[in-house]
């Protein structure tokens, strides 16, 4: 009986590990990163390529792309006091743009866990503006 007790507790504390975790990166899934375009001041960016960007995005995105040389010289246009709310394809490229905007300073950095795949498959309203 106290076996079971020790891995019950031990299964709930990594869980709640994993959970902090996920907080602490600012990983958001569709329905949340989409709440989160309300925040004000949200700015979106969308990591991909100019391409992907073009066959469509959400609405209010700027295209920086990750790959593309330049990309923190880009990002020094958006305000590191206001939200920034990234996303890529899959989550990739999002993943790595969040954490170079963490360590230049932006305190607020939300990423799409699944990407644009993941905000499609949600069904939610995608631009092509």
């Amino acid at each position: 009986m106290r076996i079971r007790i020790i891995a019950v507790l031990f299964v709930l504390f990594i869980l709640q590990l994993l959970m902090t975790r996920v907080h602490a990166q600012g990983l958001a899934d569709a329905t949340t990163f989409q709440a989160r375009l309300k925040d004000p001041g949200a700015q979106v960016v969308d990591v991909r390529t100019a391409e992907e960007f073009a066959k469509g995005h959400i609405a209010g995105a700027l295209n920086n792309d990750w790959l593309e040389n330049g990309f923190m010289e880009r990002a020094r246009t958006l305000d590191p006091a206001k939200p920034v709310l990234v996303y890529c394809a899959a989550g990739g490229r999002s993943e790595e743009a969040a954490a170079a905007l963490r360590k230049a300073g932006f305190t607020n950095v939300t990423d799409l866990r699944g990407g644009f795949m993941g905000w499609r498959k949600q069904g939610l309203p995608v631009s092509n503006d």
